[in-house]
């Protein structure tokens, strides 16, 4: 994901540091594991709703433990600290946004192939709070934007407005980690934040890609590269803006103005 302000990600080529080892970590398989994990998921949650309500340095471990009955002291029997909780946060929304941008390529660019339902990092039934999906399969979504009619005029516009349909549906689903990345990315540990921002240059090399099959010859590179990330800032711009509307009429006129935006 990248900033809810259109801020571009830093370098990706950066010296990348190993991850934090409380981010993705595979359920176990025992019950007693399995409630472990489930424990540490509902922390996840909680601590992303408190980040997004008062910010990271307005929330401690107490905070957070307290909201799924935990104490303060127990909480470091499933993270390591605050700091990992965060990163825990960003690293998973960050790749299932790039995975789920890259299913809907491949949708749009093979939609004869049988789909099944898309499963993104750390995707396994039942793993708790956090483990929040897009309600809708972006191969779905892929496939419906493939038959409108821009695609009779250039066919690259239906990966765009696939694109343009998943990215809108993450944010309304993801408002409390959009905001939580906007404010406190600069809170990560450096291994951590140069995982989001390698994430997120991924996930910015997809819609460029777009750009440049649904018009080759109309812009560079870099000026994709700004036509996407100010694409998400609008997009992003979710959080701030939609609070108290419903989302089924919110998600139209993003998608309208989104569509704009990268048609300009």
């Amino acid at each position: 994901m990248t900033r809810a302000n259109g801020k571009p990600p830093a370098d990706a080529g950066e010296a990348r540091d190993e991850p934090s080892a409380d981010a993705g970590e595979a359920r176990p398989g025992t019950a007693r594991d399995r409630a472990k994990a489930d424990r540490r998921a509902a922390l996840l949650a909680a601590a992303a709703r408190l980040f997004a309500e008062r910010g990271f340095d307005g929330v401690t471990l107490e905070d957070i433990g307290a909201a799924v009955g935990v104490s303060g002291p127990a909480v470091y029997r499933h993270v390591s600290g605050k700091q990992a909780l965060l990163g825990a946060i960003l690293v998973d929304v960050s790749e299932r946004l790039l995975h789920g941008g890259r299913v809907v390529t491949a949708a749009v660019s093979d939609p004869v192939t049988p789909s099944t339902t898309a499963e993104t990092p750390h995707d396994t039934p039942g793993d708790g709070p956090l483990d929040r999906r897009v309600a809708e399969d972006p191969r779905s979504r892929a496939r419906s934007a493939s038959g409108n009619s821009p695609s009779e005029r250039n066919p690259g516009a239906p990966l765009l407005r696939a694109l343009v349909d998943f990215h809108v549906a993450f944010a309304l689903a993801e408002a409390e980690v959009i905001r939580v990345q906007d404010r406190d990315l600069d809170r990560l540990s450096p291994a951590d934040r140069r995982t989001v921002r390698d994430l997120q240059n991924a996930y910015v090399s997809v819609w460029t890609a777009a750009l440049a099959a649904a018009d080759p010859d109309a812009e560079t590179p870099a000026e994709r590269r700004v036509r996407a990330l100010a694409c998400f800032g609008l997009i992003n711009s979710t959080p701030h803006s939609v609070r108290g509307v419903a989302a089924a009429r919110v998600r139209p006129t993003l998608t309208r103005m989104a569509i704009a935006a990268l048609t300009a």
